[in-house]
């Protein structure tokens, strides 16, 4: 095995943190002594160990470390934080060798984690896979370098490029998907920081934006309500999760007595100016409140305003078999298509924005 396979090993394990390590990356990291993996490790839950001190820690006889080779996904940390520097772990078992996969982009590293690695005599390659371990932290890069959560536009179509019909009997979705995309769907509420839905979808759906078919924890919910017109016994109000409204109202006048009873709220507001840049703007609330990653589900007139903006990382778009005879029209898009595959009746379409 070369240094692209052990890579690879470390970018399938890193994959078991991505949702429970933020803001922290969720980094891989594979030990090797004599060409045999001796251990491994990923990033724990935020505030827990990273990757490095993970696989470190299982390694029995430390006297083996001084002849082995770790590999990681991203560059060893520098810096103190919730817990003390990986750089300073490796320099202290005295490693031959250190492979990353791509640099880190934080102030806080951004090579300083090489350079003491280096100082203390380790050799150093990096860049290793590189694409694929920047397209694994694209969250955390994202955040690092554009100052906004990495977005992804998702939307389930008809055959013939409709969202939603025009009219509806109840206050409930009209599934366009099918099961197996919609249980997708949850799990990737679960890998990512927060889910997005503009007013009208409220009104219409009264959805709860939460994890149902999945195991994981609920994402926080970013509700746009330019006119404060979604009702106080909306499912959004429930104070389940962090639930950030953005409006373009004067924030004294929003009635929040109820909310505010409660010492323990979890209900915040935000204005922004809807009238120009909304999409900005929303990306500067997004980044107040440190979220790494969000999911925007529209509807369209959301989901089109950040494609008109630009401001947009990944779409993914479920293309469904079944027609309706009017509706509402699917955003239009233009990007990359990067990977097309079949769920049963639907065609999942992933598109990344370059």
């Amino acid at each position: 095995m070369d240094h692209k396979d052990y890579i690879k090993r470390c970018l399938q394990i890193a994959k078991n943190g991505i949702g429970t390590t933020r803001p922290n990356p969720s980094v891989g990291a594979v030990i090797v002594h004599q060409d045999k993996i001796i251990s491994e490790g990923f990033t724990s839950n935020y505030g827990g160990n990273h990757a490095e001190v993970n696989a470190i820690n299982h390694v029995k006889n430390k006297s083996l470390l001084q002849e082995s080779t770790i590999y990681v996904t991203l560059e060893p940390c520098s810096h103190f934080g919730k817990t003390p520097p990986c750089a300073d772990l490796i320099v202290k078992h005295q490693f031959k060798q250190v492979v990353i996969g791509c640099l880190d982009d934080n102030p806080l590293v951004a090579g300083k984690g090489v350079q003491k690695l280096e100082a203390a005599g380790i050799k150093v390659i990096s860049g290793v896979l590189e694409d694929e371990c920047k397209a694994h932290h694209k969250r955390f890069i994202t955040v690092q370098n554009k100052k906004r959560p990495y977005i992804i536009l998702k939307w389930a179509e008809t055959q013939n490029g409709f969202v939603a019909p025009i009219k509806k009997e109840k206050q409930s979705p009209v599934w366009i998907s099918n099961t197996y995309s919609q249980q997708l769907v949850h799990k990737w509420r679960v890998q990512e920081h927060a889910i997005l839905v503009g007013t009208n979808t409220v009104i219409a759906d009264n959805p709860n934006l939460n994890v149902r078919t999945w195991s994981g924890n609920n994402p926080l919910r970013i509700v746009l309500d330019q006119n404060l017109r979604i009702p106080i016994n909306a499912n959004v109000y429930n104070n389940k999760v962090k639930t950030i409204f953005i409006t373009g109202n004067n924030i004294e006048k929003v009635n929040v007595n109820i909310i505010n009873e409660n010492e323990k709220s979890q209900i915040f507001f935000e204005e922004i100016n809807f009238q120009q840049h909304v999409a900005e703007e929303i990306c500067s609330v997004l980044h107040k409140h440190k979220i790494q990653s969000v999911i925007i589900e529209g509807g369209t007139q959301t989901l089109q305003t950040f494609i008109d903006a630009n401001l947009w990382d990944e779409t993914r778009l479920f293309k469904s078999d079944v027609n309706i005879k009017e509706g509402v029209k699917a955003p239009q898009l233009k990007g990359r298509l990067v990977s097309k595959e079949k769920i049963k009746n639907d065609t999942l379409k992933v598109y990344l924005n370059d």
